[in-house]
């Protein structure tokens, strides 16, 4: 008789299999990949990447071209559906930024060499601030967000630029650290000057709150 701790090892190792062959697929630089390639790649027998592949061909993952295998459409709902997600875990913490220093408050993503808006939280209480609309992107180069996004680990903290994306405007931001597969920044921007060693630190823990609400 075979203990349930034995089936959800089985099932566990089954899903790593499952992921590691879905990761290679789309690790394959030049032409699909064949099911000998792929069985080479993840350490597995022909007759087992058969197998594996039959799960993920139902839910649109992969599909086959004869001997060859590509990523399926399914992947772009799944990942239609990262974005929404991000937004929703992220206002929040960005909603308090924004009330607490007076500025909108915004989480950026690499996209590319881009930066891309994916979340925004104007304050409510200000006579004015910086409209800042949700798709807007800038290259990585220009900008607290983007430059913040390629700041070193062993870098400064935060970022402070003045007037490089909209005349008249300051922002801070701080990258999202430890999320894996995420490049990304969490800032403010306003047309008054920011006391960036004030500021800073602020954004700097909303973006690491940003990062726990995202694990």
């Amino acid at each position: 008789m075979t203990s349930p701790g034995v089936h959800g090892k089985e099932s566990s190792l089954t899903l790593d299999r499952g992921l590691a062959l879905l990761q290679a697929v789309a690790d394959s630089e030049s032409e699909a990949p064949t099911i000998s390639d792929l069985a080479a790649a993840i350490g597995a027998s022909r007759a087992a990447v058969y197998r594996l592949l039959v799960p993920l061909q139902a839910r649109g993952l992969v599909r086959r071209e004869g001997s060859r295998v590509r990523l399926g459409l399914g992947l772009l709902r799944l990942s239609s559906r990262v974005l929404p997600q991000l937004r929703h875990a992220a206002l929040p913490a960005l909603r308090e930024l924004a009330e607490s220093i007076g500025a909108t408050a915004h989480l950026t993503v690499a996209d590319g060499d881009e930066a891309q808006a994916v979340a925004v939280v104007e304050p409510s209480w200000t006579a004015y601030h910086v409209a800042y609309r949700v798709g807007t992107r800038h290259s990585l180069n220009k900008g607290a967000s983007g430059k913040a996004i390629l700041l070193p680990f062993e870098g400064p903290e935060w970022v402070s630029t003045a007037g490089e994306l909209q005349a008249g405007a300051f922002g801070i931001a701080a990258p999202v650290r430890g999320v894996s597969g995420l490049r990304a920044s969490v800032g403010v921007v306003t047309f008054e000057r920011l006391h960036a060693e004030v500021v800073g630190p602020q954004v700097v823990r909303t973006a690491a709150e940003v990062a726990v609400a995202l694990r």
